[in-house]
This record gives structure tokens, sequence and C-alpha cells, in this order.
């Protein structure tokens, strides 16, 4: 990758990454329902000011919106929720881990719906490394079994699985317009959709008072949503979904090392190994390797975006 996707995959690793923690501070006191409705209308906010300022052009096809409006539901609202649900019975730490199975996923269903990214050798073996990773960082806790949290990790899988589809499904229909309406058009939609459903599942609805919960709901909406999706649409067609992806392998080392500082999680050897492991994949799914023609899979990718935006 360029050094400015580089910049753009870490910050965006660092933003989502942190985003855990400050899920579960917000799900001590409101539900996942209006903690999700509330993240978007930050969100959706910032990006309108964005919109504003670069004159952005929303578009003016019904299934354009119809498109970005089923992407928003399947991108933001659906693992939202399932995330911030989650963890309210699990640590934000294993929140980061479990959701860092997104690549695998993406990696699987972009083979199969993209002529453009297809699985490599050096793809595999970097996600084969990545989630060694991960299994090593969760495996400390395996002999403890499966009690009462098994749905909330369930959750975090579900989040990770429709994160794999999104990421296809936006590559194939965000083409064409600013990164800024590619954003904030599917939050609409989804903010839309959860603020019909949380009267129904959280009445009555209470609004958080503790300081700390609004301002982790204002950084899940500003920094989490509009400027993460910022970032993340850039990825996405500079360097496709596999790719972009994989900015959830930061997770585990930003989540751990979060829930280390802040909620006194404990640090072993597992945590260390699974973090350089999955920095090591990181480095593999992303080296420049020619494929049989000797053509960089990499440049072909950037070649083809280039053209469909002429």
């Amino acid at each position: 990758m360029k050094p400015k996707d580089w910049s753009a995959f870490i910050l965006l690793g660092l933003i989502w990454g942190s985003s855990f923690l400050w899920i579960k501070i917000a799900v001590a006191e409101i539900g996942p329902f209006l903690l999700v409705a509330l993240r978007l209308l930050f969100g959706i906010l910032t990006l309108l000011v964005i919109v504003a300022a670069t004159k952005g052009e929303w578009p003016k096809d019904r299934q354009v919106w119809l498109s970005l409006t089923f992407l928003g539901i399947i991108n933001n609202a659906i693992p939202y929720v399932l995330i911030s649900w989650g963890e309210q019975y699990i640590d934000s730490s294993v929140a980061a881990i479990l959701n860092s199975t997104t690549p695998l996923f993406t990696m699987i269903v972009a083979h199969f719906l993209l002529s453009d990214d297809r699985m490599t050798g050096a793809r595999m073996t970097g996600l084969i490394t990545g989630f060694t990773g991960i299994l090593i960082i969760f495996s400390r806790d395996l002999n403890q079994g499966f009690q009462g949290d098994q749905l909330g990790k369930l959750a975090i899988l579900l989040a990770a699985v429709s994160y794999s589809f999104a990421s296809v499904y936006a590559r194939k229909t965000t083409q064409g317009y600013a990164p800024a309406i590619q954003a904030i058009v599917p939050l609409i939609g989804a903010d839309i959709l959860i603020w019909g459903i949380t009267p129904l599942v959280e009445a009555p609805l209470k609004l958080p008072s503790l300081p700390v919960t609004w301002l982790a709901i204002v950084w899940l909406g500003v920094m989490g949503v509009a400027i993460a999706y910022l970032l993340f649409f850039h990825l996405l067609h500079s360097v496709g979904p596999t790719r972009t992806v994989l900015v959830t392998y930061v997770f585990p080392l930003v989540g751990v090392a979060l829930g280390v500082i802040f909620l006194d999680e404990r640090l072993d050897w597992r945590l260390l190994l699974g973090a350089a492991l999955v920095v090591g994949s990181i480095v593999i799914v992303n080296r420049k390797t020619p494929d049989e023609t000797g053509r960089s899979p990499a440049l072909e990718i950037k070649k083809a975006v280039d053209l469909q935006r002429k």
C-alpha cells in the first residue's frame, strides 16, 4: 500500500480498536439500541457538516438510495447492535478479538463475488497467521468453558459476518460518490430503522446522565462513525475489501491494550504472542507479490478501480 493508505489504515485501526472500550463504558448505563441510535445520530450530524463544507452531490437515483440504505442495515444497524448487545456480557478485549475474524469471512465472500479480489497464497498465509494469533489470544479462557457469555460471543461473531458481506457489497455499489456521501446515506437509513425499533425494545427510553457515557457516545459517533467511515471508504476503493477489513486485525492490539490500562484486564504471554502474529499477518497480506503473470495484484486492482471512476 502507499504511505497515504498506510496512514489511513493505522488511524482507522486505532479509532475502531478503541471503540470496543467506549461501547463497554456506554452499555454500563444505557441499552444497546439507544446507544446505537445516538451513536449514529452524532455520526450523521458530523458528516452533514462535512458534506455541506465540501458541497458533496447527493444521489438522485432512488435505486442508489435503496442500495445504500441496505448497506447501512448490514454494515451499521445490525453489527452495531450485535456488538453493543454482546459487550453487556463479555469484556471489550474479547469483543475486539472476536471481531477480528471479519477478514477471514470477507476473503471467502470477496473471492466468490468480486472478480478482482481473489484469494492468493500470500493472503491465505496472512489470514491463517492472523487467525492463529487470535486463537492464541483467546485460548487462555478456553479452560473456563462457555457459560453465560456464550450468546455475547456469538453476537460478536455474527457482527463480523455481517461486516464481511457489507464490505463486498459496498465495493460493488458505492462507486462514483464522494466518501462523505458514501458514508452518510447508509447511516441515515440505519438510524431511522434503529430509532423505530428502540422505543419498542427498550421502553421507557432514558437518556444517559453520566458525563463519561455522553463522552463515549460522542466519540463513537464523531470518530467511530463519521471520521472512521471516511477513512474506510477511501481504503475500500484504493486497496480493496479484503485488505481494508484487515484493519480488524489491529483491534486486538488496541482493544487489549486499552483493556489492560483502563479496565485492569490480564496481560500474559498469549496476548503478546498473539499480537505479534496479528501484526505479522498484516505485513504478509499487504506484501506486493507478483502473480503468475508477473504483475502485482494490488496494482491491477487499483487500475480496475481507476477505470471504473473514469
